[in-house]
């Protein structure tokens, strides 16, 4: 397992990158608009690790910033936490046979979420390309929020 990153959203983006980078100092190292999703994505990175962020995408700071505006509460401007695993079907049946709810299935072989027993909502993703989809994954149902 490899930890990737921790999703905040952003109410206004440039304020809030204005926090993270300007005065936090964190650094932009990439960045994602999606005009059918209607949001941004822009990862930060310490200083320090700029360089290795590059090489293997860790460790960083999502922002998303939805379009459409949004009022967060109850926790919703934090997202997820996010690691990669060798093997997204193997992960999550070791969580289920563990009694860990799998909250959005990886029915597409790449991402599944699970929640903490806090509620903490934990993002897998399968490291290189998706697995070819496969039963019981492929055809199960979200339960609850992830």
């Amino acid at each position: 397992m490899q930890y990737l990153h921790t999703m905040v959203r952003a109410r206004d983006l440039t304020e809030t990158l204005e926090f993270y980078c300007n005065k936090l100092g964190l650094v932009e190292t990439s960045r994602y608009d999606s005009d059918q999703g209607r949001f941004t994505l822009v990862f930060l990175a310490a200083p320090g690790d700029v360089e290795s962020s590059g090489e293997s995408n860790v460790p960083m700071v999502e922002i998303t910033h939805n379009w459409d505006p949004e009022e967060y509460d109850g926790g919703r401007n934090f997202g997820h936490l996010a690691y990669r695993v060798d093997d997204i079907y193997a992960t999550c049946q070791q969580l289920m046979d563990g009694g860990v709810t799998i909250n959005r299935p990886p029915r597409d072989g790449h991402m599944a979420f699970v929640r903490s027993p806090d509620g903490i909502s934990i993002e897998l993703l399968q490291a290189g390309e998706s697995l070819a989809p496969r039963e019981p994954w492929a055809s199960m149902p979200n339960t609850g929020s992830w």
